[in-house]
């Protein structure tokens, strides 16, 4: 008898943390759409913005290439290269003399070590 009473009292828990969990979600549910509705609605097509008729403003098509960096008898951090002319060590670029863009080899994916044919 004892055995059927705490299965009965299992069989209750379960149901009580069953509902306990279903109000939950009803309660995060019902807290989402409130806070959707706060929202401002989404723009329309005609509210979204466009390119000026001329194109894009300030758009400069070029090639970059790295500067060279300095030789010195000893390894340059990168806050010493800041000092050659760039703000917080990083590399600076100059526009390339080249004018071509640069394309993938045919049957190459583009990365390291994937997709090619081997031994290239």
């Amino acid at each position: 008898m004892d055995i059927a009473a705490g299965r009965g009292a299992l069989g209750l828990g379960l149901v009580v943390v069953g509902v306990v969990v279903v109000a939950v979600l009803i309660g995060a549910f019902a807290l989402g759409v409130r806070v959707k509705r706060r929202e401002p609605p989404r723009p329309t097509p005609e509210e979204q913005p466009r390119l000026p008729e001329d194109g894009p403003v300030r758009e400069v098509r070029e090639n970059r290439e790295p500067d060279e960096v300095p030789r010195s008898d000893h390894r340059l951090t990168p806050h010493q290269l800041s000092g050659h002319g760039h703000g917080h060590g990083d590399a600076g670029t100059r526009t390339d003399s080249s004018t071509d863009r640069p394309r993938w080899e045919e049957g190459s994916s583009g990365s390291f070590g994937s997709g090619g044919a081997g031994g290239r």
